[in-house]
């Protein structure tokens, strides 16, 4: 369990607990895309209010197994923004359907999981203990099921329009940071696609990581970066490959 996702989980249940005391927050906390002028906090509140058990253990349990590996890898700041962000971003599609009261953490979940395919893009999940896909499959197939159900008006009370939004904040938040990482500055500093050559001092830096303190995602991905290293040295390295060794390996 990492920092934020602890942190995330725990407001939710507390949340829970009070719509549970006082039925009339989930009122007051929901989404209405129409109402939002009258009611801006929404567009921030609604993700943390649920309609259910059901409803929030399921989301929670997204959480717990994706999160964690994507706020090692991105850090506590840059996680808890992209959180935040694609549950904006949900709220924002949800104005397609202006008059329908939204609640859950669907969407900002949904943008955990687009940063774990973002990153481990063939990384097997398994769907209820059994069926194995590949991450990016996951995320390819549940957009495609949420605008059919979305744009067929066959929700069945469920917020597609939400998830979709999710993604997309996910998404741009993700290519924002591409784009502003140390990497990708000095690329655009030297107006030419080669990456920065690494000395000793650099991979002997990198071998010090800890790996038993890695997620077993980031690990593994280590282990992997780690290896071409060994075969064919630090300056074949691309500039995400490097960005990952020196983000495990500062002071």
């Amino acid at each position: 369990m990492t920092k934020w996702v602890g942190r995330l989980i725990v407001a939710n249940i507390l949340v829970f607990l009070l719509q549970w005391a006082s039925p009339r927050l989930t009122l007051d906390l929901a989404l209405v895309p129409a109402l939002l002028p009258l009611r801006p906090w929404t567009a921030f509140t609604y993700m943390f209010v649920h309609g259910g058990f059901a409803h929030i253990f399921f989301n929670l349990l997204v959480l717990y197994f994706f999160g964690p590996a994507v706020e090692l890898r991105l850090g506590g700041r840059h996680f808890i923004v992209l959180y935040v962000l694609s549950g904006l971003s949900g709220a924002l599609f949800s104005v397609v359907t202006p008059y329908a009261p939204i609640i859950g953490a669907s969407g900002a979940i949904f943008g955990v999981q687009l940063a774990f395919a973002w990153f481990w893009p063939r990384q097997p999940v398994y769907l209820w203990g059994v069926l194995g896909i590949e991450a990016r499959w996951l995320v390819i197939l549940m957009t495609g099921l949420s605008l059919y159900f979305g744009l067929t008006g066959s929700a069945g009370g469920v917020a597609h329009f939400a998830h979709l939004g999710g993604f997309a904040g996910a998404f741009f938040y993700l290519k924002w940071m591409q784009y502003h990482s140390p990497a990708a500055q000095w690329q655009r500093k030297l107006a030419t696609p080669v990456v920065r050559s690494s000395g000793p001092s650099d991979v002997e830096r990198w071998r010090k990581v800890n790996v038993e303190t890695l997620h077993p995602v980031n690990r593994e991905e280590y282990e992997r970066v780690m290896a071409k290293v060994q075969a064919a040295g630090a300056g074949a390295l691309s500039a995400s490959e490097r960005e990952f060794l020196d983000r495990f390996s500062r002071g």
